[in-house]
């Protein structure tokens, strides 16, 4: 372990091997690994299950690759909302319910399989609900790993988690497949609601320290707001979002359209389904024992290009497969590819964000991820419909690297990147008189004195500044200069509320001390800039 913590680089050699695992010595993550394992076997029982349920439903590839966009839809809707429920109430309780939630859908669509009253309609509206345990489980979990293991452990806690969700794509369809082939699909939703139910037993284990605060929770609809404007305001955040929607808009297909492909070879039946499908899950996994080595190699941006341009290419492949023999290798491949790029990717989205905002800005990320794989599913089936199955596989291929090279101005590690370690430089302002926590809005000004030939270098700096103010949840933000003193600056920011004002002392980063750092390095004389903080005062109209 004290080879991971020297550096987020992985040295060479055969320590290599050692650093993918190296979280797993940590027995919290440990548990909450087994636990994320779980989840995903269940989810990866379940779409291997309702794809083929719905394949002998309905002929249509429509409805085939409706399946995956019921399933992702509710991710794209709630992943916002969820996003901010994981980040102001407790983690651990949160994430049990979600576990409960999944095994409750499981088991009704085990009542429909049993009375006879599954049609597709029906099919798609649970597999939706399902999509709510998953919209409502992967902030709450992408929230707690970071705190689990030291920051240059993260690309391997990510890629383990990663290998539980490919290991998944192994066991998952194997042990559905089976469970179709010898007892009915019915038996698969069965076993989702027995695992779901030990996994959420199983979180209740854990016993979690609640960080104290003497400020009270953020209210549902300001921490959406101040999500959203968190990533709105973060390039790394913006760059992050392009990426993962163009990559998962394009994998998809395959995904989406591989029960067709499977039942296209030559004797394809569930098990052909099957074998192609633990084929990627295999690739998958082979791909975290090269990580280490791959990103010591190439920056994530390499990383990125190179998985979405082989993993294109694979499924092009995929595609024009005769048989099984040539297209379980080349769903291999398609695995490795896809794991290295969405490690990549969601590593550079990690980094980009601190922990006060960190399961928000992970729901926009999975919302942009299951937007673009929803859309892509639904997008891929229709052109499927309209052609067939090796077209679309040719068309998304094609159409995921053009809009690869088309945005490759969006780098997830363009820049310097911030350090957002928590730090507790700032204190809280100390006021005249009691104010009310709910009293507002908050404008604060700040009043600089500089070197007016140095006012555009000023001005630069003050852009990063408004980008800053607003990312921690500034309602407005503005920079004044005097019209008779041309040395004389007022910046100006407006919050909701005194609390949320007094939020900024408890959301401060090691970059937040550098950037004011830069700002007072303009100001002139021996005092510090004049701070004033004014509260909105009620005025009455007669």
């Amino acid at each position: 372990m004290s080879d991971s913590h020297s550096s987020e680089r992985e040295p060479e050699g055969p320590a290599l091997p050692q650093a993918a695992f190296a979280p797993l010595a940590d027995p919290v993550f440990r548990m909450l690994w087994v636990v994320w394992f779980t989840a995903n076997v269940c989810m990866a029982m379940n779409d291997v299950a309702a794809a083929w349920l719905m394949s002998t439903l309905t002929t249509s590839p429509v409805m085939v690759a409706l399946v995956q966009t019921a399933a992702t839809l509710p991710v794209f809707l709630l992943g916002l909302p969820s996003g901010a429920l994981a980040d102001i109430l407790d983690r651990r309780r949160y994430f049990v319910v979600t576990q409960f939630w999944v095994a409750a859908t499981a088991l009704l669509l085990c009542l429909a399989i049993l009375t006879d009253a599954i049609n597709p309609t029906l099919l798609l509206l649970l597999v939706f609900a399902n999509g709510i345990g998953l919209a409502m489980r992967w902030p709450v979990y992408s929230a707690i790993v970071p705190g689990l293991v030291p920051r240059a452990q993260l690309p391997a806690a990510l890629a383990l988690n990663g290998l539980a969700m490919n290991a998944s794509r192994i066991i998952g369809p194997v042990v559905a497949g089976a469970l179709i082939a010898g007892a009915g699909t019915e038996w698969v939703f069965i076993l989702n609601v027995v695992l779901s139910v030990v996994a959420g037993f199983l979180i209740l284990r854990w016993k979690t320290v609640e960080e104290p605060s003497a400020l009270p929770g953020e209210r549902f609809l300001g921490a959406v707001r101040v999500g959203v404007q968190y990533v709105r305001q973060s390039a790394p955040m913006r760059a992050v979002l392009v990426r993962v929607m163009i990559f998962f808009g394009q994998s998809t297909a395959l995904i989406a359209l591989l029960p067709l492909v499977a039942r296209g070879m030559q004797g394809g039946s569930a098990g052909t389904y099957t074998l192609l499908f633990a084929s990627l899950g295999f690739g998958a996994i082979l791909s975290v024992f090269l990580l280490p080595r791959m990103r010591h190699a190439r920056s994530r941006d390499q990383l990125i290009r190179d998985g979405s341009v082989v993993q294109a290419a694979a499924m092009l492949a995929a595609g024009v497969a005769p048989n099984v023999y040539v297209a379980v290798p080349v769903m291999i491949v398609a695995g490795m590819a896809w794991l290295a790029t969405a490690n990549s990717i969601s590593v550079a989205a990690q980094l980009a964000l601190p922990n006060w905002v960190r399961a928000r800005g992970m729901s926009t990320f999975q919302v942009a991820l299951m937007g673009g794989a929803g859309a892509g599913a639904a997008l891929w089936g229709q052109v499927a419909a309209m052609t067939s199955v090796r077209a679309s596989l040719a068309l998304a291929a094609l159409t995921g690297v053009s809009a690869l090279w088309l945005t490759r101005r969006y780098q997830v590690e363009g820049g310097t990147a911030e350090d957002l370690t928590p730090t507790s430089a700032w204190k809280a302002p100390v006021t005249a008189l009691p104010v009310d926590p709910d009293a507002g809005p908050v404008m604060t000004t700040i009043e600089y004195r500089i070197d007016p030939s140095r006012a555009e270098e000023f001005r630069e700096v003050m852009r990063e500044s408004r980008s800053s103010r607003l990312r921690h949840g500034a309602l407005s933000w503005e920079l004044f200069r005097d019209t008779t003193d041309p040395g004389r600056f007022l910046e100006y920011f407006v919050d909701e509320s005194w609390v949320e004002h007094l939020r900024r002392f408890d959301r401060v980063t090691a970059a937040d001390v550098a950037l004011r750092a830069r700002r007072l390095s303009f100001h002139l004389g021996d005092e510090p800039p004049v701070v004033t903080r004014c509260i909105a005062e009620p005025v009455r109209h007669h």
